[in-house]
């Protein structure tokens, strides 16, 4: 399930852009202005809102650190912010004057890069604040722009309907046309396709335009031999033209936001369609997931943010696929936990935690390890009888009698689908 837990109701107009950092909402309106919320209660911050642009404000993203926020306008600037005090380090004028219609930070933060209505594409210096290089689209406004996560290379999208490849010394690698009617948003998976042969990295990239279209791409990426863009799949469900889409930090979920007024979470393993939200009233135009806590934001003209937050059901539906055993064994412990969660066995969090479980010692695991040193029973018992038995407060297994430190009992999943296969085959025969 997925429950929407707050809305945001401060902007005088439509709602441009949304972005997360570790602790921090920030939003962005026709109003002129930049909004900033803390997660630990969506309260508006002392400093909030940022007020400069002279025009509508696009888009706003933060570095990867959290410590600074960018924010472009119609004006034709990108203004860097301070979020610690909402200060101005430095306003970056486009070299045409143009519009900019959106800008990203590099996954290292040395470099910006800000999009314009006139086609141009510039590449900051974002230590020193000065151009580092500058080029150009052909045709149309760029609109979208996405960061692979090496930082090698970068995608924008105009509204032409290209989607053109970047490396970091602005060459132009790569350009074709993904949507007929024009690109809204692209945005990259941070997560490597798994399976990926020696040397070489998958990444998942996904495109939306006004042909009411959710295009994935695969995109590899090898120094010797460059990168390779493949087209892999199309996600439907919407019905007018979709302006906005976003992975989740752990890749297994992309969101979209449509002029139909619907939000709609898809599986990225099955690409099958996991919620469609439709609290807003008018178009939505933004949206995005926090990197840390499974939040998610959504903007819209109708001048709101709504926050939702997934439960454990959702990250469930989402699980992670069957891993390679040489690419679990490379899990850190972030990664046994982000596992242990899709699962639906959060409660263990902890325990792998304290005991620096990572995907070298998941994969060693056995049933005694599991009792003697996690203190995790391990053995399987009906539910209502072991219910019972904590009930009249007894702390020991009743298998080995040795002390429980915890008293969750977790689902054999295994063993149902087993039971569930041979009613099955039961009832057939």
């Amino acid at each position: 399930m997925v429950k929407l837990i707050h809305t945001l109701a401060d902007h005088d107009d439509d709602v441009n852009c949304c972005a997360f950092s570790s602790s921090l909402l920030a939003t962005c309106s026709l109003d002129k202005t930049i909004r900033l919320y803390s997660l630990s209660d969506f309260t508006e911050v002392p400093y909030s809102p940022l007020k400069f642009h002279t025009y509508a404000v696009h888009c706003c993203c933060f570095s990867p650190s959290g410590h600074i926020l960018a924010s472009c306008s119609t004006d034709g600037t990108t203004v860097l912010w301070d979020t610690q005090n909402g200060q101005i380090l430095a306003v970056m004028e486009q070299p045409s004057g143009s519009p900019v219609r959106v800008c990203r930070f590099s996954p290292d933060s040395t470099c910006l890069v800000s999009g314009a209505s006139d086609g141009t594409v510039v590449l900051w210096n974002a230590q020193s604040y000065k151009l580092h290089r500058c080029a150009s689209v052909k045709d149309g406004s760029l609109v979208a722009c996405a960061f692979s996560p090496p930082g090698n290379l970068f995608v924008t999208g105009s509204s032409c309907g290209d989607l053109t490849v970047w490396d970091d010394k602005m060459r132009c690698l790569h350009s074709e046309k993904a949507h007929d009617l024009g690109i809204t948003c692209c945005d990259f998976s941070s997560q490597p396709v798994p399976g990926g042969e020696q040397g070489l990295q998958f990444f998942q990239l996904a495109s939306c335009g006004q042909d009411c279209q959710i295009k994935i791409w695969i995109i590899s990426f090898i120094h010797i031999l460059g990168f390779e863009l493949k087209y892999k799949s199309t996600l439907t469900g919407h019905c007018a033209p979709v302006l906005a889409c976003a992975f989740s930090h752990d890749g297994q979920m992309l969101v979209s936001g449509s002029v139909d007024k619907s939000v709609i979470v898809y599986d990225t393993n099955t690409e099958n369609i996991l919620h469609t939200l439709t609290q807003h009233t008018r178009y939505v135009t933004t949206c995005a997931f926090a990197p840390s806590i499974l939040l998610l934001a959504t903007g819209s003209m109708d001048k709101t943010v709504n926050i939702w937050q997934f439960d454990t059901e959702t990250l469930c539906q989402a699980k992670i696929p069957d891993q390679p055993k040489q690419f679990t064994e490379n899990w850190s412990e972030d990664d046994v936990s982000n596992w242990l969660c899709a699962e639906g066995l959060e409660d263990l969090v902890d325990i792998f935690k304290m005991n620096n479980i990572d995907g070298r010692e998941l994969l060693n695991l056995t049933k005694e390890s599991l009792a003697d040193d996690l203190k995790i029973d391990g053995y399987s018992y009906e539910k209502e009888a072991m219910e019972n038995w904590i009930s009249k407060k007894k702390r020991t297994s009743p298998m080995t009698n040795l002390v429980l430190s915890s008293v969750i009992l977790i689902p054999n999943r295994t063993l149902k689908m087993a039971i569930d296969r041979w009613l099955s085959e039961t009832h057939q025969q």
